[in-house]
């Protein structure tokens, strides 16, 4: 064999072991999950298996709990998004100066990103628990008998609560990376120029963490609408049915896994799915066609010029 041959031999065996991982478990899976969600697919029974075109994509637009949990999708991701980003970037601030034992303090604030999900959820549960949870001993401190049920008729405010303090440690670290790479002749530079220290974080900072902050608001964006494991633990199992959040948590994911793993109507369960999709995707396009507006790149300025 000649050189090039054997060059080429070599790519393609280094390459085929993705290859067919890509097209087995990535490309035909997809296609399935388009035929699928045109019939009525029951996980079962393939004798009564029929193809229903899109019939169970406009079954989605009339049915009234896709609607709400659209909705308290949409109010999760307010709630969250925001607050964790907010704490995260504040962390990493923190951390970022030049303190002693800043090293441990890092660690420590990373830890709850290691930590399973499952004890995550059962720690807040045992937490916020409406007649033993500590946080209601400690209310009760200022106003006796105090039980507010936080894991049910306040389960919103419980489950961003948990989500950020779990997502709090990955949020430290992306945002603490972007930080240190602001380099320090800039904002020695600002400081000569006579501006203070609101004035370098408005002017210098945020400008220079505009890359890093768009990066992870696309990746909250994506995440938020996919959350259906907390729902499901705050819930719990209960005489070996399948968990039913509280209303005010019963997100679109959770309506979802109803319809395909409760109800058994896996191709209006996979329709729902391509509906999220087609959403999160157009939502993060749009966020793409903003990004000119706000994110500080050095491309766009030489090429502005």
């Amino acid at each position: 064999m000649s050189r090039a041959a054997r060059r080429t031999l070599a790519f393609y065996s280094f390459v085929t072991p993705w290859l067919l991982g890509f097209v087995l478990l990535g490309v035909i899976p997809l296609l399935l999950g388009i035929a699928t969600s045109l019939t009525n697919y029951d996980g079962l029974n393939l004798n009564n298996l029929k193809f229903l075109g899109l019939r169970n994509y406009g079954r989605a637009f009339t049915d009234p709990d896709v609607l709400f949990s659209f909705k308290r999708s949409l109010l999760w991701c307010v709630l969250n998004l925001p607050t964790w980003m907010g704490l995260s970037f504040i962390l990493a601030l923190i951390l970022n100066q030049d303190v002693k034992g800043r090293g441990v303090f890092r660690t420590l604030y990373y830890l709850p990103g290691v930590v399973p999900i499952v004890a995550t959820v059962w720690i807040w549960k045992i937490f916020l628990d409406k007649n033993y949870g500590l946080l209601n001993a400690i209310i009760s401190i200022f106003r006796p008998g105090t039980a507010i049920a936080w894991l049910s008729s306040y389960a919103l405010l419980g489950l961003t609560a948990i989500a950020v303090w779990g997502g709090l440690g990955w949020g430290m670290v992306v945002f603490l990376a972007g930080l240190q790479g602001i380099p320090d002749e800039l904002v020695e530079a600002a400081r000569i120029d006579g501006a203070n220290v609101l004035q370098v974080f408005a002017n210098v900072t945020i400008p220079l963490m505009t890359p890093v902050i768009f990066f992870v608001l696309i990746q909250a964006l994506i995440g938020a609408f996919q959350q259906l494991t907390i729902p499901l633990l705050i819930a719990g199992w209960a005489s070996g049915l399948p968990p039913v959040p509280p209303r005010s948590v019963y997100l679109y994911m959770i309506h979802v896994w109803r319809q395909i793993f409760g109800l058994q109507r896996f191709g209006y369960g996979i329709a729902l799915l391509w509906l999220l999709f087609i959403f999160v995707a157009s939502l993060t396009l749009l966020v793409f066609r903003t990004e000119r507006y706000w994110v500080h790149s050095e491309m766009g300025e030489k090429e502005q010029r």
